[in-house]
C-alpha cells in the first residue's frame, strides 16, 4: 500500500493505494485502502508498516500529517481479518496513538517499522527522526499496539546525516541462504538497519549487531556506518522497506523510482514514478560487509524468447552490436573475462581520486575502462545508456572495480537528468565480472557481482525507443580486451490492471 496522490503525477493529497498480487510481479488495483479523512491524516497518510500477530491479525500503523502539520502515528487494521484481499480498513478511534516526544520536532518523527517481538515478548517498533543535524531512530515497546514506552536509549544515532525517513531494522543469516523473519536474533544473526536520509534522497544501510535488552544496535564497522558508508542503489531509489516472505522464507526489498525528467513533463503525460521490481536481500557472506539484491524469482516468468552470445570478444576501442529484435523491454545476463596478462602488465595506473559521478563517463578511456553494454541505444549511438565496469590500478599493484551508469547520452530530451551513477563494487579473488540488467523502456535496474551494488536509472530516450531500440557490448579501455558471454531474454508486459470482480 504504498503512498499515493490519485489526484495529480505531483506530491499533494496523499492516500494509501492498494494492490494485490500472488506473485509480485502480476498486480491488481483494489480500491484506495486509506483516504485522508480524519484530523489526524489530514494532511496526509503517510509511510506505514503491517505487523503480522500470533494469532495471524494484522496491525498497522502510519504516519499521518494532522490539521496543523504534526506528524503523528495512527493505527489500522481490516474491517474483516479474514478477507484474502483485505479490502477495507478502519482507523483505531481514539488515533493518534503516539505524537512527537519531547525534544523532537513536529515535522521530524514519521514511519513506523514492522513490530519485532522482544525476549520479554513484547512488541518494538522504531521510528525516524533527528537532534539538530543528527539522524536517529527512537525505540518504543507496547503489548497492544495503543500504549507505548519510549525506551531511554536510541536504536541508533548518526550525526551529520539529518532526518531519518522510512527506517528499516531487520535480521539477516550470516550462515544461510534464506531471508529471517522480523523477530529472529541469536547466534550467527547480524541485524540490518536502513535509513533514508531527506537531506540527500538516497538509501542507506549497515550491518551490526544489535542488543535486544537495551533496545540499541551498533555497526560492525563505524567507517561505513548508516548514511555515510554503503547504499541499497546508486542511482534513483528511494523510501525502501522489506517485508519477510513467510512462504518462500526469504525477505522482499521494494524500493521508490523517482522521476528525473521534469515536473511539466509528468503532469502532461498524466503519472510520476513506479515501484521497481522487488528483489530478495541476502547477507554476502563472502565480503561481511555488503548485502546482495537480487530480482525476486518470479520476474523471470516474464522471460519470452532467449538468445546465447558466447565467447564474444570485445577488442579495446571497440563497438560490438548485438542481434535483438526489440530491446526495450530485457533481462540481460553477462559476465566479462579480463585477460589476466594486460592486468599484470598494466602498471602506473593510479586514479586513487575516481568516481563514477565526477567522471566523464563512459566516453573517458582508461587503461583498464570502461567496457560494458550500452542498453536503449540507437542505431547511430545518438542515443545510448552505458552499463559498465571501470577498473583503476593503483601504484601497489592493487585494483579497485566500479560499477557505473552512464545516463549523458540517454535522450536528446533536455528537460532530462543525465547524471552518472555508481560505486565501487567488491571483485574478489577468482571472480569473473557480471551484471545483470533489467531494461523496461525508461527505467534500467542494474545489478553488479551478484547484487552486492545496484543503480536504478530512469532515462528518457527519443529515438532508442520500441524497435528502434538496439543492444551494444563495448570496450573504451586502451589496454584491455575483454570477453563477453550473455543470455538475453525479451521480457512480457505484467499487465497490471484492476480487480476484476469490485
Amino acid at each position: 500500500m504504498p503512498p499515493y496522490n490519485p489526484d495529480a503525477a505531483v506530491w499533494g493529497h496523499i492516500v494509501w493505494g492498494h494492490a494485490v498480487s500472488k506473485d509480485l510481479i502480476h498486480w491488481l488495483h483494489l480500491p484506495l485502502a486509506m483516504a485522508a479523512d480524519q484530523w489526524y491524516d489530514k494532511n496526509g497518510v503517510w509511510t506505514g508498516s503491517a505487523t503480522i500477530l500470533h494469532d495471524g491479525k494484522i496491525v498497522m500503523l502510519y504516519t499521518g500529517s494532522t490539521t496543523e502539520g504534526v506528524q503523528v502515528q495512527n493505527l489500522a487494521y481490516p474491517a474483516d481479518q479474514y478477507d484474502p484481499l483485505l479490502v477495507h480498513w478502519v482507523k483505531y478511534p481514539r488515533n493518534p496513538v503516539l505524537v512527537p516526544p519531547p525534544g523532537i520536532g513536529p515535522n521530524d518523527f514519521r514511519d513506523p517499522t514492522t513490530a519485532w517481538l522482544t525476549s520479554e515478548g513484547k512488541w518494538r517498533i522504531t521510528i525516524g527522526s533527528k537532534i539538530n543535524k543528527t539522524g536517529i531512530a527512537l525505540v518504543y515497546d507496547t503489548t497492544d499496539f495503543i500504549n507505548y514506552e519510549m525506551l531511554d536509549g536510541l536504536l541508533h544515532a548518526v550525526p551529520g546525516t539529518g532526518m531519518w525517513e522510512c527506517v528499516d531494522f531487520f535480521p539477516v543469516s550470516e550462515t544461510e541462504n534464506n531471508g529471517l523473519e522480523t523477530s529472529i536474533n541469536g547466534p550467527g544473526v547480524k541485524h540490518v538497519v536502513k535509513a533514508s536520509l531527506d537531506d540527500d534522497r538516497h538509501d542507506y544501510y549497515a550491518i551490526g549487531t544489535y542488543n535486544d535488552r537495551n533496545g540499541t544496535w551498533i555497526p560492525d564497522r563505524p567507517n561505513i556506518d548508516v548514511g555515510i558508508g554503503l547504499r541499497y542503489d546508486y542511482g534513483i531509489y528511494y523510501a525502501a522497506k522489506t517485508f519477510f516472505d513467510q512462504n518462500k522464507k526469504r525477505r522482499v526489498l521494494w524500493g521508490w523510482i523517482g522521476e528525473s525528467d521534469s515536473e511539466a513533463a509528468d503532469v502532461k503525460k498524466g503519472w510520476a514514478s513506479v515501484q521497481s521490481i522487488p528483489r530478495t536481500i541476502l547477507f554476502d557472506k563472502k565480503t561481511g560487509t555488503h548485502l546482495l539484491q537480487w530480482p525476486v524469482e518470479e520476474i523471470d516468468s516474464l522471460r519470452l524468447k532467449g538468445k546465447e552470445f558466447n565467447q564474444v570478444r570485445i577488442q579495446a576501442g571497440s563497438v560490438v552490436p548485438l542481434d535483438i529484435d526489440s530491446a526495450t523491454q530485457l533481462d540481460i545476463i553477462a559476465e566479462f573475462k579480463i585477460d589476466s596478462d594486460a592486468l599484470e602488465k598494466a602498471t602506473g595506473l593510479s586514479d586513487a581520486s575516481f568516481d563514477c559521478a565526477t567522471s566523464g563517463g563512459a566516453a573517458e578511456r582508461g587503461a583498464l575502462g570502461p567496457f560494458g553494454l550500452l542498453v536503449l541505444a540507437d542505431e547511430r549511438l545518438s542515443e545510448q545508456t552505458p552499463v559498465y565496469f571501470y577498473m583503476t590500478k593503483g601504484s601497489d599493484g592493487n585494483l579497485k572495480t566500479f560499477f557505473c551508469n552512464d545516463q549523458s547520452r540517454s535522450s536528446k530530451a533536455s528537460d532530462v537528468n543525465k547524471h552518472i551513477y555508481g560505486s565501487l563494487v567488491p571483485v574478489l579473488r577468482g571472480e569473473n565480472l557480471s551484471i545483470r540488467i533489467l531494461v523496461d523502456h525508461s527505467i534500467i535496474e542494474s545489478f553488479g557481482q551478484g547484487g552486492r551494488t545496484v543503480i536504478t536509472s530512469r532515462v528518457y530516450p527519443t529515438k532508442a525507443i520500441y524497435g528502434a531500440a538496439k543492444v551494444f557490448l563495448f570496450n573504451n579501455a586502451t589496454e584491455l580486451n575483454v570477453t563477453a558471454s550473455l543470455k538475453i531474454w525479451q521480457m512480457n508486459s505484467a499487465f497490471i490492471q484492476p480487480y476484476p470482480k469490485l
